[in-house]
C-alpha cells in the first residue's frame, strides 16, 4: 500500500494544493484532471474577479514548490480575475508538479480493489481503485488514498424553484445560461444588449451579474433585468456592505444595490419558478408555483448555486449530511439554514474523512450545496488531510489557520427572511473597494 500514490481528483486550487502537500511530505501523488489544463473550471469564469487577495490565494506548500522555478509572488494586495489566478498561479504550480498531473483523465468511479461497497472485510486491506477514462481508453489506478477535489462547477443548480428543472426548462435551454455571462465577449454582449432578462439567484454570482447588466444598460438603455428572488424579501441579499471584512465582497453588494436603485433592475420576490413556456412571438414566459407569471423575457440567467457530483462515488461508502450533501461532521459548521452569519471553524481530516478508509472530500465539493467557500479554507483542509494520509495525526489535528469573519452569510436557507435581517452585516468594519466576485468557491 505504501508504494501506491495518493490520487487527487481535480487540478484546481484545492487539488493542486493537496498535491503540493504530498510532494512536501515525500508521498507519491497523481493528479487526475478531466480538462486540458490546470484550473479548467476557474478558466470558465475567467472574467470574474475574486473577493480574496493574492495573499489569500496561494497555498504555503505550493509557494514552497514554486520557489525553485523562479516563480514570483503576485501583488499580495491585488484581487485577481479567474484568468489571472489560473495563468499566474495554478498553471505554474501544475507545471512544477510535472508528470504527476495528468490532463484529459476523467475519473468515472472509485471502489475498493476487487470488492464492491457491500463487503466489510476488504475495506482496510485492499487499496482503493480509481477508474479513469482517457483518450486512449479506460484504466484502473491503485491508490493508498483518494482526495476528491473535483469541485461543483460542472453541476449548476436548475432554474426550478423545487430543485428540479422547471417544466419546459430543457426545451428553452438555448436561452438559459447557468454561469455569469462574460459581457466583455462581443458575441455575449450582443446576446443581452437591449433585451429583457430574467435573473434567478441571490448569491454572489447573481450580484456580479446584476452589476454587469447594469453597466450594459447604461450603454444600451433597452436592457432590463427582472431579478427573481425565491425568498420573500430582499433582506440581506446585498451582504454586509461597508461592514464586510472582505472589502471586495461588501463593495459588490453596494454596487448591486445601486443597480436596483438606478432602475435597470426590478425585483420580484417570492418567485419560485415552476415553468418556462414560449409565447407566440418566441419570447419566454416564466411561471411561479404560486400561479404568478412574468412579463415575457428574451433571456434567462439561472444562478442558483452548484451541487456535488456524487455519481462516480457510488461504490464508495459515504457519510453525508442529508440536506447539504457535505460530510456529516462538517455540515453543522456551514449550514445556511442555521448560520446566516458567523465564522466557519477551521477544519480538516477528522471532519472530511469518509467511512471508506482513505477517501476524503476537500475544497468546494466538501461544502456540498453550501455557499461561501474560501481558498484559505481549502488549503487548510488539504494540509490536514495529507498529514493524516502520511500518518502524522498530530499535524492533522492541529489548526494552522485563523480565518477572517466571513462565514455563511445569507445562504439559500433564508427563504423568507424579513427585509431588515442581517442589515448590520456580519463582519468587522472595512473600507470597500471596487471589484467583482468569484462564483462559488475560492474567494
Amino acid at each position: 500500500m505504501d508504494e501506491l500514490p495518493v490520487v487527487v481528483v481535480g487540478a484546481g486550487p484545492a487539488g493542486l494544493a493537496a498535491a503540493a502537500q504530498a510532494v512536501d511530505r515525500g508521498l507519491p501523488v497523481v493528479v487526475l484532471e478531466a480538462g486540458p489544463s490546470a484550473g479548467t473550471g476557474v478558466r470558465e469564469w475567467h472574467h470574474v474577479r475574486l473577493f480574496s487577495r493574492w495573499a489569500e490565494l496561494v497555498a504555503p506548500a505550493a509557494e514552497k514548490l514554486l520557489a525553485p522555478t523562479g516563480w514570483r509572488f503576485p501583488d499580495a494586495e491585488a484581487h485577481p480575475t479567474g484568468a489571472e489566478w489560473a495563468e499566474s498561479y495554478l498553471q505554474p504550480l501544475a507545471d512544477a508538479l510535472g508528470d504527476r498531473v495528468r490532463y484529459g483523465a476523467r475519473v468515472v468511479g472509485v471502489s475498493r480493489r476487487g470488492w464492491d461497497r457491500l463487503v466489510d472485510q476488504a475495506r482496510n486491506t485492499e487499496p482503493l481503485s480509481v477508474r479513469v477514462e482517457t483518450a486512449r481508453g479506460e484504466e484502473r489506478i491503485g491508490a493508498r488514498a483518494v482526495v476528491d477535489a473535483s469541485g461543483t462547477w460542472s453541476a449548476p443548480g436548475p432554474l426550478g424553484g423545487d430543485g428540479l428543472p422547471a417544466l419546459g426548462e430543457g426545451t428553452a435551454a438555448d436561452r438559459i445560461a447557468y454561469r455569469v455571462p462574460d459581457l466583455t465577449d462581443p458575441a455575449v454582449r450582443t446576446r443581452y444588449a437591449g433585451r429583457r432578462i430574467a435573473l434567478a439567484g441571490s448569491g454572489h454570482s447573481a450580484l456580479t451579474a446584476l452589476v454587469a447588466f447594469a453597466g450594459l444598460a447604461e450603454q444600451h438603455p433597452g436592457t432590463h433585468v427582472q431579478w427573481l428572488l425565491r425568498r420573500g424579501a430582499i433582506g440581506n441579499a446585498f451582504g454586509g456592505g461597508e461592514a464586510d471584512q472582505l472589502p471586495a465582497r461588501g463593495a459588490l453588494g453596494l454596487r448591486a444595490a445601486e443597480a436596483v436603485r438606478a432602475g435597470s433592475v426590478s425585483v420580484v420576490t417570492g418567485f419560485r419558478t415552476a415553468s418556462v413556456d414560449v409565447s407566440d412571438d418566441g419570447r419566454l414566459l416564466l411561471g411561479s408555483f404560486d400561479g404568478r407569471g412574468l412579463d415575457p423575457v428574451d433571456e434567462v440567467v439561472a444562478l442558483t448555486g452548484f451541487r456535488p457530483d456524487l455519481g462516480w462515488l457510488a461504490e464508495a461508502r459515504l457519510d453525508l449530511d442529508p440536506v447539504l450533501q457535505a460530510p456529516r461532521e462538517l455540515a453543522p459548521l456551514i449550514d445556511p439554514n442555521v448560520h446566516s452569519c458567523g465564522t466557519v471553524y477551521p477544519h480538516g481530516a477528522r471532519e472530511l474523512a469518509q467511512p471508506e478508509p482513505g477517501l476524503y472530500l476537500v475544497g468546494m465539493k466538501s461544502y456540498g450545496r453550501a455557499p461561501t467557500f474560501l481558498a484559505l479554507t481549502g488549503y487548510e483542509q488539504t494540509r490536514s488531510v495529507v498529514a493524516a494520509i502520511a500518518g502524522d495525526r498530530e499535524a492533522a489535528d492541529r489548526v494552522e489557520l485563523a480565518l477572517p469573519e466571513t462565514g455563511v452569510c445569507g445562504g439559500a436557507g433564508l427563504v423568507d427572511a424579513p427585509a431588515d435581517a442581517g442589515a448590520a452585516g456580519c463582519c468587522g468594519p472595512a473600507e470597500p473597494v471596487s471589484t467583482g466576485s468569484r462564483p462559488g468557491a475560492g474567494g
